[in-house]
């Protein structure tokens, strides 16, 4: 049986061995809490920002209670079953059900060790539901219905456990324990291998938009992305010394090319640990910035969370409580490559959920590189990338490894993002290669890992940038071309290349990343500039870098849309055609913004492809000016050069893409 008591503004529930509590969190939605410790733990890891109170309307009955705010309302039954309806019009958005009807309810407890259990905590399942975001993976997939998703961080996969669903709810699993989600045909399960207590909020809205809107609201919104990351960014794997960089970003001069960053990749440092530029390559930092500068370009520099135990950093970070540990076995994570350790050496992660070594980090970062002038810090491998990564062997100071490591990431560009606003920076940009729910809100751009050069792993990249952005992060990237191979003399790798560019092009952050062949002595590979590619490729980048500079005007706007509302400029079709139903299946184009309708070729030696015209819009080919109807498939031929691009009859961006101007 189940005691209800009205709180102040949230409705508690006892049950045998279990407190559930049910409250407001923020506009049209509800943040659930259960356990089975003698009271819910309030200072336990949370995405969630702190709001202000919403007016409810609770109601008591015999067998039965409900919370309603404002447009979603939770229902309690006697068995302390949970149900969530629209209140507005009675639908149901998402009911619990048992594991097992007769002997499992639907909230799960295990004792694992201490406070902790194994949780889980099943849904029904529905018909015809669509599922969008989870973060960042690579299983090509845009609607998840029918997957199984891991939640623990990888490279490549980000697990940020947010889900917009088309019954019209967003939902997030607050829980920063490793774990997976089920999206079955007979139920949805979320489990947490190691958690004090189950935390999720649910939200509802008219539309997809106003659900990804009270997101942002209560995780944080992403900061106004400065003008100069709309422009194209240069990089490689890597460039290996101050003079080496600067010719490059020179020859973009030279050729009058628009370039508004250029990065320096890792292995730049003495060793991994001492946040700091190596001498013999890179002599006088600060005058190679003003060089940069003066050519209109910024410099980004590659920051590792890993630690030598050579390092002049390790002995003081240990002492300090700063390093991440290991239950048992060896202290360190992972046996790797270094600066004065070419044949290996042990390697260790710092802990950033340890305030006082996320102040650590910065100040060593501030003393190495902010000194000299650098603002933009890539934030590699931030998972953790521990190999092997065994969650249930660690241990962090905000707790057990299991129970807290997918809130690594979060915590590591915390730590700078806290750094740069004490130093006043208003302009701040990090890029990211893991994050968790709320990253946004410390200036995180994310992209899409060490991915495979291949025409597979761009149609992949399509549909994980489309998941990232209803995920709450809009600023997403990824390396044109691929980064793991790719021969810049190969006609088949120059065509993939090409087709690469032109997604990125029309993608939130524009840039050129990867590890050509063949592979140099230094940790490095070959070029991968522009003009890398050869003179048939070269004339189609250049004119994909002029047409970028011409819509950024109009990408600053998307980007005031993604800071103020939480709406990604990249988005799927369904996020402005909600009333279209075949835009829900629609997973290989998209929209940038309002206007632009982005349909990139993922095939090679591709002639043509289909593209889906939503409904009620009168649309141009960007290319010819031929106008189309909307609610149609259109076949349309493409040549090397083009990728089909369609605007709203109407759009101001028309002037852009006037016939003749660039093919």
């Amino acid at each position: 049986m189940v005691e209800f008591i009205k709180k102040t503004n949230s409705l508690l529930c006892s049950l045998n061995n279990e407190v559930l509590e049910i409250e407001p969190w923020g506009a049209d939605a509800l943040r659930v809490r259960a356990t089975c410790l003698p009271e819910i733990k309030q200072d336990w890891i949370s995405a969630l920002l702190p709001q202000a109170e919403h007016e409810v309307e609770i109601q008591i009955g015999e067998n039965e209670a409900s919370l309603r705010n404002g447009s979603i309302v939770a229902h309690v039954n006697a068995a302390g079953m949970l149900s969530f309806a629209n209140a507005d019009t009675g639908t149901v958005l998402l009911k619990e059900q048992p594991i097992h009807a007769l002997s499992i309810p639907s909230r799960h407890y295990k004792d694992v060790r201490g406070d902790l259990f194994h949780i889980d905590v099943c849904f029904e399942a529905y018909e015809g539901e669509h599922i969008y975001g989870l973060g960042q993976h690579q299983h090509g997939r845009l609607d998840q219905k029918g997957c199984v998703i891991e939640l623990i961080q990888r490279n490549t996969e980000v697990s940020i456990p947010f889900l917009l669903s088309s019954r019209g709810y967003g939902f997030l699993w607050n829980n920063p324990a490793v774990g997976r989600v089920e999206f079955g045909y007979t139920g949805t399960r979320w489990v947490a291998e190691s958690a004090p207590q189950i935390d999720y909020w649910i939200t509802t809205g008219d539309n997809p938009a106003e659900i990804l809107s009270h997101y942002a609201d209560v995780t944080g919104h992403a900061p106004m992305l400065p003008d100069w990351a709309a422009g194209f960014w240069q990089s490689k794997l890597r460039y290996a010394s101050q003079q080496e960089l600067i010719s490059v970003a020179e020859e973009y001069h030279r050729r009058e090319l628009p370039l508004s960053v250029i990065v320096i990749d890792f292995f730049h440092w003495t060793r991994q640990g001492d946040w700091q530029f190596n001498p013999n390559e890179w002599p006088d930092p600060s005058e190679m910035v003003k060089r940069l500068e003066n050519l209109g370009v910024r410099t980004m520099v590659s920051v590792w969370p890993t630690v030598n135990r050579l390092s002049d950093n390790y002995r003081e970070m240990e002492s300090k409580g700063y390093i991440a540990r290991n239950k048992t076995g060896t202290p360190a994570h992972m046996y790797f490559v270094d600066n004065q350790a070419e044949k290996g050496i042990y390697i260790h992660y710092y802990d950033p959920t340890h305030p006082g070594a996320r102040k650590y980090i910065w100040e060593k970062v501030k003393d190495g590189y902010y000194q000299h002038g650098i603002k933009l810090f890539w934030l590699d491998a931030c998972e953790p990338e521990m190999l092997p990564m065994a969650p249930e062997n660690l241990r962090l100071h905000a707790g057990d490894g299991e129970a807290v490591a997918n809130v690594y990431p979060l915590h590591h560009v915390q730590g700078f993002y806290e750094g740069m606003k004490l130093e006043s920076e208003q302009e701040i940009v990090f890029l990211c290669r893991s994050a968790w729910a709320g990253s946004q809100r410390f200036g995180a751009a994310v992209w899409s890992g060490d991915i495979s050069s291949t025409f597979s792993a761009l149609r992949n990249q399509v549909k994980a940038g489309l998941n990232t952005g209803i995920s709450g992060i809009p600023w997403w990237t990824h390396d044109i071309g691929g980064f793991r191979g790719g021969n810049p003399t190969d006609p088949a790798f120059r065509e993939l290349l090409v087709r690469w560019f032109q997604f990125g092009a029309f993608s939130p952050l524009f840039r050129l990343h990867g590890h050509r062949l063949p592979n140099s002595d230094d940790f490095g590979g070959a070029d991968n500039e522009v003009e890398s590619f050869g003179d048939e490729a070269y004339e189609i980048l250049k004119q994909y870098m002029y047409i970028r500079e011409r819509l950024r005007p109009y990408i600053m706007d998307q980007m005031r849309t993604a800071h103020e509302e939480g709406i990604p400029p990249m988005h799927p079709l369904f996020l402005d055609y909600p009333n279209d139903p075949s835009c829900y299946s629609v997973d290989d184009q998209y929209m940038f913004g309002p206007d632009l309708l982005v349909a990139p070729i993922l095939e090679a030696d591709a002639q043509s492809r289909k593209v889906y015209l939503p409904s009620n819009t009168l649309w141009k080919d960007a290319w010819t000016g031929q106008q189309y109807e909307g609610r149609q498939w259109i076949d349309v031929p493409v040549k090397l050069q083009t990728i089909p691009l369609f605007l709203k009859a109407d759009s101001s961006l028309i002037d852009i893409f006037r016939p003749g101007i660039w093919f």
